[in-house]
């Protein structure tokens, strides 16, 4: 809650049970900044727990069902967020590899800077041969006028349907993966799978999309317990707990951020680990507080070597 707080200026932080929800504008590259999460999921739900102790199986399945079906605004909102931000993303990405490469890019300066010296004159031609018969076509399209504004009305909402038929047919090729997991009472009642399967047969029957177990374009995220139901959508493929600069897995990284983080370390401060095993919160620590000094100890052990009955050290 502290971290979500000061990175990314969250509000309405609120903790249950292992989870943390909270409120960001912050982008991709802020979220994936997090050292204290797991994983980071975009809420599509989140609710009160199955009742499971008097009611039938099959009206707990109907209940589950409703998930999607009472509310398919909040689905398909949570799609349309995490689309945007795997596009501003992925634009961000394309605009930091141009900007990479400087030289290649005054390279090909002189070539643009030729081509549109050629286009220029090549419209100047151009305008000169349309203002020699402007004046003929103006008299016939002031009387056309009418018939010119009706058609372009038209064709802008003719435009408009396109788009919202594009914007549906995404929506209906989307495919998608349900992972669930159940904890508690609805745990002795249904297994994953179960749960599963009913989501993701409502899914495809409200909103038209596919299920691939294998390469899906979203994966949705679902736990049951006693405390609460929630669903989300996973925010990475890769959960932020795996570190692309710790090659070797040593203590949990998140456990590991944690200790280094109530360690309340400031710029040039030392960082020991007496034993630090593979190193893990001084890499932490290393990577969080790039101005710290941090060390490790090593213990050599030395093994008697037994040699023509003379002990060796």
């Amino acid at each position: 809650m502290r971290e979500v707080r000061s990175r990314l200026a969250a509000t309405q932080v609120e903790y249950i049970s292992g989870k943390v929800f909270f409120t960001t504008c912050s982008d991709l590259n802020m979220l994936k900044k997090l050292k204290s999460a797991e994983r980071l999921f975009l809420l599509i739900k989140k609710q009160l727990p199955f009742n499971v102790s008097s009611v039938s199986k099959g009206k707990i399945f109907n209940e589950m069902q409703r998930l999607t079906n009472d509310d398919p605004e909040s689905w398909l909102n949570a799609i349309s967020i995490w689309k945007n931000l795997l596009e501003l993303n992925a634009k961000k990405v394309k605009l930091s590899q141009k900007n990479a490469n400087p030289l290649k890019r005054k390279v090909g300066e002189n070539d643009i800077i030729a081509k549109k010296l050629k286009t220029a004159e090549m419209q100047e031609i151009q305008e000169n041969k349309e203002c020699q018969v402007e004046k003929q076509i103006e008299e016939e399209t002031l009387e056309q006028g009418n018939f010119t504004t009706k058609r372009d009305k038209s064709q802008e909402e003719l435009q408009n349907d396109v788009a919202e038929a594009v914007d549906t047919h995404n929506q209906n090729d989307l495919t998608f993966r349900v992972s669930c997991r159940c904890s508690g009472a609805i745990a002795k009642t249904f297994t994953a799978q179960e749960v599963g399967r009913v989501i993701g047969i409502a899914l495809m029957k409200q909103f038209g999309w596919k299920a691939d177990l294998r390469n899906p374009n979203v994966e949705i995220f679902i736990h049951l317990s006693d405390i609460y139901c929630v669903v989300g959508i996973p925010v990475f493929r890769v959960p932020l707990a795996s570190r692309a600069y710790i090659k070797t897995a040593g203590l949990r990284s998140t456990i590991a951020w944690a200790m280094a983080s109530l360690a309340e370390i400031k710029a040039g401060g030392v960082v020991l680990d007496p034993m630090c095993g593979l190193g893990t919160i001084l890499l932490e620590a290393a990577k969080e507080w790039p101005n710290c000094h941090c060390l490790q100890k090593v213990s050599i052990l030395l093994f008697p070597i037994f040699h023509l009955g003379k002990s060796l050290s």
